[in-house]
């Protein structure tokens, strides 16, 4: 008799024992799906799914609809009102992929989870792609591997396609992003020697490390230490360090702290060489990080084998964003073959419960998130701290760089087709944020950079 049960919109795909009793997980119990549903029967699952969440987006109504005709008895209730054979015949059409297998680079650090977490979990053979993970040392290797083409598509810091585009540090090549892989999951992590020198008013002279210069982590690190009346390029010292290398070079005294990616902030802690300062989510909380994306011509070139990646990694993002399903994904993608960490250090950085190096066990559940929208408000912020700083001269137009390279409406199709919700104001693309306490006000880009003393655009 076939154990399979008709999918419930509100069951988690993984948790930590399987659904059916058969199975050991429910990551095997996943892993066997494909042996025990065909492809047309998945599909119809996921159209009722979908019906049921647009139809009832409060949980509590979507229950008690669910309660009243039963999860096997939803598709029957709905087709007597809406067209469900034919919503579910269109949900079959698989366009062909003009190239299933595929290069992807990635930075073995926390931000890249919904990417990595693709491959060990299916969500890239479940779109008919065969995807080859190539671990990459460094963000400029990233960037070269990118415009030689070695990679089909890529992990970048967010900003990245936009300097990519802009030919900031390269040639000019028209990078584009499809997601945003991550919100917040960053930090400032100091040498245990500074546990008494924390007050960032107090830093001038020392040394910091940051990924690459076109990132969230320098551009936050340069509005913190301002904020606090420091110039980043006159009082302190930025070096770019490869992520993988921060905790080591921590270790050995030439720096004296970093705002990097996780795992090394938690690394830190766990080898006892540095301490948790702040988070960023303390700076700007629900920041971007890194992104997901590839470039024009490969889109251009392979729309269907886009349109399958991009279902791929949104469906991971939204695996990922369920704290139920954190354990699981720490365990594996901790594994030498992607992060190479310990599984307790992962688990610690995705579940926002972690020893913070000062003797203290914090518990912060967005410390990092998987918000894939790609706003074109972020891309403004950072093409301002670009000019800010002066890695961009003269006069930016903002709504045409933000628009081309952060490809929202792209994101509004393809999460509407998986049936992941799409915030109202992401209709215009734009919100506003605030940092430190003041306000980003993505409309008045110019003004909000003339309002900094610190200038030197």
């Amino acid at each position: 008799m076939n154990s399979y049960r008709p999918f419930d919109p509100d069951r988690p795909l993984f948790s930590n024992r399987c659904s059916c009793g058969q199975h050991a997980s429910e990551l095997d119990h996943a892993n066997s799906l494909s042996a025990m549903v065909d492809a047309e029967q998945q599909s119809a699952d996921f159209v009722e799914a979908s019906l049921v969440k647009a139809l009832f987006p409060q949980e509590d109504r979507r229950r008690a609809f669910l309660k009243a005709v039963g999860v096997g008895g939803a598709m029957s209730a709905l087709s007597g009102f809406l067209p469900v054979g034919s919503l579910q015949a269109m949900a079959q059409e698989k366009a062909p992929l003009e190239k299933p297998d595929l290069k992807i680079g990635f930075i073995a650090i926390t931000c890249a989870t919904p990417l990595i977490m693709a491959d060990p979990l299916g969500f890239y053979k479940k779109q008919g792609l065969k995807v080859t993970l190539n671990k990459t040392a460094g963000w400029a290797l990233i960037r070269d591997k990118m415009l030689n083409k070695e990679h089909d598509a890529s992990h970048f810091l967010s900003p990245m396609p936009i300097s990519m585009s802009m030919g900031l540090g390269s040639d000019p090549s028209q990078m584009r992003v499809a997601t945003i892989q991550n919100v917040n999951g960053q930090a400032i992590t100091l040498a245990n020697k500074h546990k008494d020198n924390r007050d960032p008013k107090n830093w001038k002279g020392m040394k910091f490390a940051v990924p690459f210069e076109y990132s969230m982590h320098n551009f936050l690190l340069r509005y913190y230490v301002a904020q606090a009346g420091l110039d980043p390029d006159k009082d302190i010292q930025i070096r770019v360090t490869p992520p993988p290398e921060m905790v080591a070079n921590l270790r050995a005294g030439n720096i004296d702290g970093f705002l990097g990616p996780d795992p090394f902030n938690q690394r830190a802690v766990y080898d006892e060489v540095g301490f948790i300062h702040i988070l960023t989510k303390q700076i700007w909380d629900g920041h971007p990080c890194c992104a997901f994306g590839t470039s024009e011509e490969f889109i251009r070139k392979n729309p269907n084998t886009f349109a399958a990646l991009y279902r791929a990694v949104l469906n991971a993002s939204t695996m990922a964003r369920d704290p139920a399903n954190r354990p699981l994904i720490a365990k594996v993608i901790s594994t030498p073959n992607y992060l190479n960490q310990p599984e307790t250090v992962v688990m610690q950085v995705l579940t926002g419960k972690f020893a913070d190096g000062l003797g203290n066990v914090q518990n912060v559940p967005d410390r990092i998130d998987f918000n894939p929208i790609p706003w074109y408000s972020m891309a403004t912020w950072m093409l301002t701290q670009m000019q800010r700083w002066g890695y961009v001269k003269g006069d930016v137009n903002y709504k045409d760089i933000s628009e081309k390279v952060f490809l929202l409406t792209d994101a509004k199709k393809y999460m509407g087709e998986t049936g992941i919700a799409v915030p109202p104001l992401a209709k215009v693309g734009y919100k506003k944020d605030k940092i430190m306490g003041k306000e980003f006000d993505p409309s008045q880009p110019a003004a909000y950079l003339k309002s900094f003393q610190t200038n030197k655009a």
